[in-house]
């Protein structure tokens, strides 16, 4: 596998132009980031990418993520993803539909890869949680599901409809899968991106069959892409993780995790990532889905903290800390994809009732950043000088 990247970006302290050149593997490549593979199915030439910006922008579950928003992004010069999580495979099927009517550049969509080991839920430890939240909330009991709910997320229906579509990535998060997936994804023309939150994690994936290497740091906002049983829990600088896979593997790498500036993208490609990926940024987006109360928050909790919680969802994901996080955050069990079902409608009418405190609100540390306007101009904004054929121009 073979990656590269040129970039010209501003140098923050002297505002001058610099030219950023970070290769992978053995081809260099001015002005484009390319990603090309080598298997028994996919050619050099199919996988072939030219970015204009090399930004990722991060699937976004539960709503942000929408068409409007990765074509905006794909306009503007960057690769964005698609985020299938918690959408049926029907949903998912329209989104794919959207976005292609839109745009004809690369885009990616994201999996949710199912534990099915998480079957198996600890009833006692779920009542326990259910009644702590109706009584520590003040909260009705119709809200909070009785019996626990555990889904797949409609995995493989989800995975055949972005075998169909024209994606050029399939990526996966909360587990690596098989490789008889793999191969399918393969099979299909696309390349795989499998996920990584440590050095173990690195390992597994370098040794696997993934066409890209993503790394998301401690930083990250939402919950991470730590494989449980692969990953350790470990918080290694972004940067750290970054020289790390490149010193085990060539191939490319997507890495992001609290990015806020364009000064955090111009570490994160000097560490030697292929692209930057980047969420909390857009979750204010003008073409953003995010919800009016989580746009609230967060345009007026920037004095708040993040902090990493299981209360919402049963798998730790980062968020602005509120009443909810507070008082629930050490009680919340580790029953994922239980505790989500177990909170969704009272997220619901938290949402709808705008109750920020009882919301869950996702975001990376660098979260006092994001602001509502276009994703083209925030993508603009990270990467203001992009590489062409006369020399850098500011965008």
């Amino acid at each position: 596998m073979i990656g590269s990247i040129a970039a010209s970006t501003v140098n923050e302290d002297e505002r001058f132009v610099t030219d950023v050149s970070v290769t992978t593997g053995t081809r260099h490549a001015v002005g484009t980031c390319e990603l090309t593979g080598k298997n028994d199915i996919v050619t050099d030439e199919e996988m072939a990418l030219n970015l204009t910006r090399p930004l990722v922008l991060a699937p976004m579950a539960g709503g942000p993520s929408t068409p409007r928003l990765a074509a905006e992004v794909a306009e503007a010069g960057g690769l964005p993803f698609l985020a299938a999580g918690y959408l049926s495979p029907e949903k998912l099927g329209e989104d794919i539909v959207e976005l292609e009517s839109r745009i004809s550049k690369p885009y990616g969509i994201n999996l949710f890869v199912p534990d099915h080991q998480g079957q198996d839920c600890d009833r006692d430890a779920y009542e326990s949680y259910r009644q702590q939240i109706a009584t520590t909330l003040d909260i009705p009991e119709s809200l909070l599901p009785a019996e626990p709910v555990w889904s797949d997320d409609y995995f493989e229906a989800k995975l055949g409809v972005a075998l169909e579509s024209s994606a050029r990535f399939v990526s996966f998060t909360f587990g690596h899968p098989s490789a008889a997936v793999i191969e399918r994804v393969h099979a299909a023309g696309k390349l795989a991106v499998l996920y990584a939150t440590s050095r173990p994690g690195l390992n597994a994936v370098a040794a696997s069959g993934a066409d890209v290497i993503g790394i998301q740091g401690a930083n990250a906002g939402g919950h991470r892409a730590t494989v449980f049983g692969v990953d350790d829990d470990s918080a290694e600088p972004l940067v750290s993780l970054i020289e790390y896979a490149l010193s085990i593997s060539d191939k490319p790498v997507f890495a992001g995790g609290g990015i806020a500036t364009s000064a955090d993208v111009l570490e994160v490609l000097r560490a030697g990532a292929t692209a930057v990926q980047v969420g909390t940024l857009f979750l204010d987006a003008e073409e953003a889905g995010t919800k009016e109360t989580h746009r609230w928050a967060l345009r007026n909790l920037k004095d708040r903290d993040t902090v990493v919680t299981r209360a919402f969802t049963g798998r730790p994901a980062r968020a602005i800390s509120n009443r909810f996080t507070d008082t629930l955050s050490d009680a919340a069990p580790a029953l994922y994809p239980q505790l989500h079902y177990l909170t969704s409608g009272l997220r619901k009418k938290a949402a709808e009732g705008e109750d920020a405190e009882s919301l869950n609100l996702w975001a990376g540390t660098g979260f006092p950043h994001a602001s509502s306007k276009s994703a083209g101009r925030i993508v603009r904004e990270l990467f203001p000088y992009h590489p062409s054929a006369n020399g850098s121009k500011r965008a």
